[in-house]
């Protein structure tokens, strides 16, 4: 069965713009690559801190959607999987409409664990669920071949889709964020950003439950 080129571009593309959406967010952690910058007192503290929260948004995103390129192994289940991940998105936004309070681990971790702040941020967030129902989508194209030799194949290209949407995404999310900091870093400074602090966390929520409504309903059509 040859692949749905433009179900394919659509889904990269959602990796992308997802990527985007996360590195606008400043719970996502540009903030404190402006903060970090700006204490150094010097331009090289912006993307050592940006790359340190790209490390940790990466390692969060693979750790979601790893145990997932496993499961979709299952080929017989891919719908029930497909349909369960939305649900599991759906819960987590609305649990984050429910409790709007931010965890209070990340409070307690030093400004200067960048890494760590940024993947336990993701993880709390639902940043990773997020890709969950796009990624499920690009393994589910193509992906109508049985037996075991197929089936060893489809786990190989699974793992290699999960870090390819895991990278595309953070650079995004990366690009994004840095846009945003950089600016600040440069020209605002960080009493700007402390007067100025928009919050998103709603949106966030909200934009959960949606991914995984299209997911359910992408998983029900077929694509």
């Amino acid at each position: 069965m040859a692949p749905d080129v433009t179900s394919l571009t659509a889904l990269w593309w959602a990796v992308i713009f997802s990527g985007f959406y996360h590195g606008i967010n400043p719970g996502m952690g540009w903030p404190l690559a402006v903060s970090a910058a700006l204490m150094e007192r010097q331009h090289s503290g912006l993307p050592k801190a940006l790359a340190l929260l790209a490390l940790g948004h990466f390692l969060a995103m693979i750790g979601i959607l790893l145990p997932f390129s496993l499961m979709i192994l299952l080929v017989a289940w891919e719908v029930e999987i497909r349909i369960g991940a939305g649900l599991l998105v759906i819960a987590m936004g609305v649990y984050l409409v429910i409790n709007r309070r931010h965890p209070k681990i990340l409070a307690r971790i030093h400004p200067a664990r960048l890494a760590l702040w940024s993947f336990l941020a993701a993880m709390a967030h639902g940043a990773g669920l997020m890709l969950v129902p796009i990624y499920l989508g690009l393994c589910a194209i193509g992906a109508d071949e049985s037996g075991h030799l197929a089936a060893q194949a489809l786990m190989g290209n699974n793992i290699i889709t999960a870090f390819s949407v895991a990278l595309v995404h953070t650079l995004s999310m990366t690009v994004a964020g840095g846009v945003i900091a950089y600016a600040i870093y440069v020209w605002l400074g960080l009493k700007f950003l402390s007067r100025t602090w928009f919050n998103l966390d709603l949106v966030w929520a909200f934009s959960l439950i949606v991914v995984g409504v299209f997911g359910i309903y992408f998983a029900y059509s077929g694509h």
